[in-house]
């Protein structure tokens, strides 16, 4: 059964930084499609940050945008999220979701929004930004 286990939240101030991992197991990951979520209290779950492993392609919300890096390391089955500069309104729990498989050119699709699309999820992490 695949499991993703979501590390590297915590309380920050502003401005400063945090590096989320979400590490998969159970499964094989030589190609998968991945995104990071978050949802702040009463909002909705939203997808900021995706990364394809078939072209290494990836999407960033424009609220991230320059300030939010995500990567993998494939020996470790983990991808990570590097949060700089982070302000009050980043504060959410954050959420990892995966889909196994090939996805050529889907970075810019409506698709890789939809929470139906990932097949697995982790339990989140909160993050807390003060003033």
């Amino acid at each position: 059964e695949v499991q993703l286990v979501e590390s590297g939240g915590g309380l920050v101030q502003a401005g400063g930084s945090l590096r989320l991992s979400c590490a998969a197991s159970g499964g094989t990951f030589d190609d998968f499609a991945m995104c990071w979520f978050r949802q702040a209290p009463g909002e909705e779950r939203e997808a900021f940050s995706f990364m394809s492993s078939s072209d290494a392609s990836t999407y960033y919300a424009d609220s991230v945008k320059g300030r939010f890096t995500i990567s993998s390391e494939r020996a470790k089955d983990t991808v990570y999220l590097r949060m700089n500069s982070l302000t009050p309104e980043d504060a959410a729990v954050y959420y990892c979701a995966v889909r196994q498989g090939i996805y050529h050119n889907i970075n810019a699709t409506p698709v890789i929004h939809t929470t139906r699309f990932y097949r697995h999820w982790g339990e989140g992490t909160q993050v807390t930004v003060s003033s």
